[in-house]
């Protein structure tokens, strides 16, 4: 069996509770843009993990919502909370030898600064964002671009995420995933995207992950 080498972690919903951040940022956003009325925050949800320009051309919505979307983004990110056990997972995979990447639905400039402002970013070998790639998830291209980036075979790598996108581009690019329930209230779409494990707390992670023996 290879020996597991890397791990890929999605951003939101797996190491960060940016939800609330988020929506704050999408309500903005979209009184600036598109007016009164109910910023549609169920429709949006269903969407998370994707590319926000993706998002809104799926819900048919003004482009010109990512100007103040990404500038409140910005202003709140000091707001937004790491979970809990996070930090201490991610500093026991660099003890056991793991390379770590994010692979995000956020731009990388602003997944970066956000990782930055909380902490976590001296964690991590890569950080890509979606407009750092030709397709987003769910294409496998920002996973094989990880795996490239970390030198690592797909076999040697676990991907881990809170969505069917995540779980649908690590499976595209050959990659294990596994599923995160710590912030879902209702994990039913992420269970049906078959994910390869499922994982209720960070430190269930460890478990799949040993230390990396010596070359």
């Amino acid at each position: 069996m290879p020996v597991r080498r890397a791990v890929i972690f999605d951003l939101d919903g797996v190491l960060v509770d940016s939800f609330a951040v988020m929506y704050e940022a999408f309500a903005v956003a979209y009184k600036e843009v598109v007016g009164d009325g109910p910023a549609p925050f169920d429709e949006y949800r269903r969407h998370l993990g994707r590319y926000f320009p993706d998002i809104m051309r799926i819900m048919d919505l003004p482009l010109e919502m990512e100007e103040p979307f990404v500038r409140e983004s910005y202003r709140l990110a000091s707001q937004v909370p790491v979970f809990d056990g996070v930090r201490e997972l991610l500093t026991t995979l660099r003890v056991r030898g793991f390379r770590l990447a994010v692979a995000t639905g956020k731009s990388g400039p602003r997944a970066r600064s956000l990782l930055n402002e909380l902490g976590l970013l001296p964690f991590f070998d890569h950080v890509i964002g979606s407009d750092e790639i030709a397709r987003p998830k769910p294409a496998p291209d920002i996973v094989e671009h990880a795996l490239e980036l970390l030198g690592v075979r797909p076999e040697e790598a676990v991907m881990v995420g809170d969505a069917p996108t995540d779980i649908e581009s690590a499976r595209g690019a050959g990659v294990d995933s596994a599923g995160a329930l710590w912030a879902l209230s209702d994990a039913a779409e992420l269970l049906a995207s078959d994910p390869g494990v499922i994982l209720s707390r960070p430190v269930e992670l460890l478990a799949l992950c040993p230390s990396v023996p010596g070359d």
